[in-house]
């Protein structure tokens, strides 16, 4: 599977269980991704599960971040993907297993919004990761 292709597989993942917990609804890891990738789990790509896991088990930590960094607003009122998108920048910059510069993974996260949010919203995307996404 193609760099691109997992980034969006991921994304869908965690958009999903973003759904499923707003519904009360368990989120079986393997089933999701095994049913996205229409692949067994075992064979399913690397980074999709390292991410959607990541996003999961970092959730609670990684909300608080944005959150100081967005005074004016509030993650929860963020629409599910551009949270989702928030969330796999930042499991991407963080927990990664290779070191990908933060340029490219605000770039990434800067074309899904133009590409599945409102017309403006990349912009915030742009900023918060900018504000984010520093060591």
């Amino acid at each position: 599977m193609y760099r691109t292709e997992a980034q969006k597989t991921a994304l869908t993942c965690i958009y999903d269980a973003l759904l499923y917990a707003e519904a009360g609804l368990p989120v079986d890891v393997e089933e999701m991704v095994s049913g996205l990738c229409d692949l067994p789990y075992e064979k399913c790509d690397a980074f999709v599960k390292r991410m959607f896991i990541a996003a999961l088990k970092h959730q609670a930590e990684i909300i608080p971040i944005y959150q100081a960094r967005m005074p004016k607003w509030q993650f929860s009122r963020l629409n599910h993907l551009e949270q989702a998108i928030l969330l796999l920048a930042y499991c991407q910059y963080f927990y990664g297993d290779e070191k990908t510069d933060r340029k490219i993974v605000i770039n990434v996260a800067v074309d899904f919004a133009k590409t599945y949010l409102d017309a403006k919203d990349y912009k915030f995307v742009n900023a918060i990761l900018d504000k984010v996404l520093v060591q």
